[in-house]
């Protein structure tokens, strides 16, 4: 009865304050912030006015934003001053064990929702009441009526009672009623005193609420959280799961009643929320202790360390790292329990095995790569160029296992121009293998000249500043030549096509030259040039033509490069032998004057000797 005339005599005292609105106050919207509501037509002829206020804008409430109250935790102390994200939880022993086997940090899935960037999974301030929502106490409602009731602008505070008044009404209880419901239990209200009046009313502000993070939290405790906030905003607010919680076991109790078992999983692999459920006062939240976990490394859209339900399969973590790449050999894949039983080691698991092996608490999960495995020749696509004279020159895609000559034939064979004896084919494996030869033969080359001060008994001589940097001039020279690739045939020079046989690769490049009509000399000679080539004539003779050999020529290392590729030495028998169309003649310079000069001219002669030699010819044809 006291509760009563109390209420009673507050509305008479409103009462006395109400006066005749005036045009300008009858024409006065109601804040269009203050949301929208139905109407309800009447005759009544009582009309109520209430003085204008000017509303301050609607500022939404989020878990970390600005609340009625500041946001503390169960000591007092204000949980915006302590970001949620400021450290992530400490590595598991099974976390540290993975990144130490991979050799890179491997965090669990999930775990990135705790880094700053996490501050977006927060209530942004836009966000819309939704109709769910249950008013509670605290909670500010704007409530305006107009028509032939005119109170604009009241703002009306939820008591601990879960109820409003509203002056010449009475109370109204609201408390843990949906949002949705509000304006037609309004409704109703006033109108068992008032007819013909429009209603509108929204909630202004939010009253926070405190919830209980318990379990494996990183720091478990009671929050003050906005009465929008959601499940997933007060685990963010708490840090989330701590080293041995879990990410898909997290329950939110209400009365001691379950009401929701969120998998975080949903959300990050999903986008599925329905079980983010929206707080209310004095909810717990308890994170449960984590599950079995597995990690999956390789060839993954994902590589990171997963927490498995019950029975779930490899194939299943494989699903959870958002499946293979596209450079995966999605056929087999590498299992390795480092948690004992009966397969020590890495195992093989093909692909209809993974769907079916239930995965084991530790398991380590690796996808193989197809990048850098060398496909069988009969499985490769092959793209081949081919060029010169032939009668359609371009670029043609065949199938594995094509030859020259049925790649020749789609070309539309040789043109009478051609000169097979000198064509020029190159491979990409074949200058790879090159590269490698060479490197390594250059090193040789740069220990053997760097020994020589020490093991030559004219030390002081050749430890000379000019002789060690001549070695490194000729060192760095030697490494800025690039191989070819080319492939060397010893066809006769009267051969009317290229080896039919040769089974062809992906970018192999064949060239046809016309018929050459010269022959080079050069080298230690008084005329270098280049030569009409004379049918029947013999290298002596157009080393003769060029002037023969100069005083500092060497006779006996003069070679022949043939127009195939192949080289031709041994000075005096290279001299005698009969000349071919494209041949070069070259005479060196006689570099055997002294012990070191004699080494260096050694050892470049074999490199570069090696490297046209026919071992990768004989290879390749057999």
């Amino acid at each position: 009865m006291a509760m009563r005339w109390r209420l009673l005599a507050a509305g008479w005292l409103a009462a006395l304050q109400f006066a005749v609105p005036s045009a300008a106050q009858l024409a006065s919207p109601v804040d269009p912030r203050a949301g929208q509501g139905g109407v309800a037509e009447s005759r009544a002829a009582e009309q109520i006015a209430v003085p204008p206020v000017d509303l301050p804008p609607i500022a939404p409430v989020v878990l970390d934003g600005e609340a009625p109250q500041p946001a503390q935790d169960r000591g007092g102390n204000d949980i915006r001053q302590k970001s949620p994200v400021a450290a992530l939880p400490r590595p598991s022993e099974f976390e540290t064990y993975v990144s130490t086997l991979v050799g890179k940090p491997l965090r669990r899935f999930g775990t990135e929702l705790l880094l700053p960037s996490a501050r977006d999974f927060t209530a942004p301030p836009t966000t819309a009441i939704p109709p769910d929502y249950r008013i509670n106490p605290g909670d500010e409602l704007l409530i305006g009526i107009t028509g032939s009731v005119q109170a604009s602008g009241l703002r009306l505070v939820v008591d601990s009672e879960g109820r409003i008044f509203v002056p010449r009404v009475g109370a109204i209880a609201v408390g843990g009623v949906r949002y949705g419901d509000l304006h037609n239990l309004i409704e109703r209200q006033v109108s068992r005193q008032y007819r013909g009046f429009n209603l509108e009313v929204a909630i202004g502000r939010q009253h926070g609420i405190t919830v209980y993070v318990t379990g494996f939290a990183a720091r478990p405790g009671s929050y003050t959280a906005s009465s929008l906030s959601t499940l997933v905003n007060a685990v963010l607010a708490a840090g989330g799961p701590a080293a041995g919680g879990s990410f898909r076991s997290i329950q939110l109790r209400r009365a001691g009643q379950l009401v929701s078992d969120f998998d975080l999983y949903d959300l990050l692999l999903k986008g599925d929320k329905r079980g983010d459920a929206v707080l209310q006062n004095g909810d717990v939240i308890y994170i449960a202790p984590a599950g079995e976990e597995v990690a999956v490394i390789g060839s993954v859209n994902r590589e990171a360390i997963f927490e498995l339900a019950p029975d779930e399969t490899l194939t299943d973590a494989i699903l959870y790292a958002g499946g293979v790449n596209t450079v995966a050999d999605n056929s087999r894949l590498m299992v390795l329990n480092g948690m004992g039983g009966d397969e020590p080691g890495w195992r093989e698991v093909t692909a209809g095995e993974a769907g079916t092996r239930k995965a084991r608490r530790g398991d380590v999960v690796r996808v193989l790569s197809h990048v850098g495995i060398a496909r069988p020749l009969r499985q490769q696509p092959v793209l081949v160029t081919v060029s010169g004279e032939v009668s359609r020159p371009g670029q043609y895609y065949v199938q594995p296992g094509t030859r020259m000559a049925d790649v020749l034939a789609e070309a539309g064979g040789l043109t009478a121009e051609a000169f097979p004896y000198a064509s020029v084919i190159t491979r990409e494996s074949v200058k790879h293998q090159q590269r490698l030869s060479y490197d390594r033969a250059i090193d040789d080359v740069e220990l053997l000249l760097a020994a020589q001060p020490v093991t030559s008994v004219n030390r002081a001589q050749l430890a000379q500043p000019g002789n060690l940097a001549l070695i490194n001039s000729i060192v760095d020279q030697l490494r800025r030549r690039e191989p070819d690739g080319r492939l060397v045939f010893d066809l006769p020079v009267d051969a009317a096509s290229l080896p039919g046989d040769l089974i062809l690769e992906n970018n192999d490049v064949v060239h046809i030259p016309a018929r050459p009509v010269t022959v080079g000399v050069f080298g230690a000679v008084p005329s270098p040039a280049s030569f009409a080539y004379r049918d029947g004539s013999t290298v002596e003779g157009f080393l003769k033509s060029a002037g023969g050999v100069q005083k500092i020529g060497d006779k006996s290392e003069i070679f022949v490069v043939r127009a195939n590729g192949t080289v031709l030495a041994g000075g005096k028998r290279a001299l005698r032998a009969p000349a071919l169309p494209g041949d070069l003649v070259y005479v060196p310079i006689d570099a055997d004057r002294g012990e070191f000069w004699a080494r260096l001219r050694d050892i470049t002669g074999t490199l570069f000797g090696g490297l046209i030699g026919a071992a990768s010819i004989k290879s390749i044809t057999e």
